[in-house]
């Protein structure tokens, strides 16, 4: 369950698109104040629902262990 979680993670991570944001934005070319629209606020979502559901297994993992 956590390899699929975290190869399902891995996989939501590398479809987002660039966004010119990181350490080139330090020149001011970031993208501060945007709201994501349409498919990438969806990716968002399962972005974060694969993040959640492996940080919950890992730390089940930790419990039963």
């Amino acid at each position: 369950m956590q390899l699929f979680s975290a190869v399902a993670l891995v996989i939501a991570v590398l479809l987002h698109a660039a966004k010119g944001e990181g350490l080139g934005g330090i020149g001011g070319s970031a993208r501060i104040f945007g709201s994501p629209k349409g498919m990438e606020k969806g990716l968002n979502r399962i972005t974060w629902a694969c993040a959640i559901a492996f940080l919950s297994v890992s730390i089940l993992l930790a419990i039963l262990k």
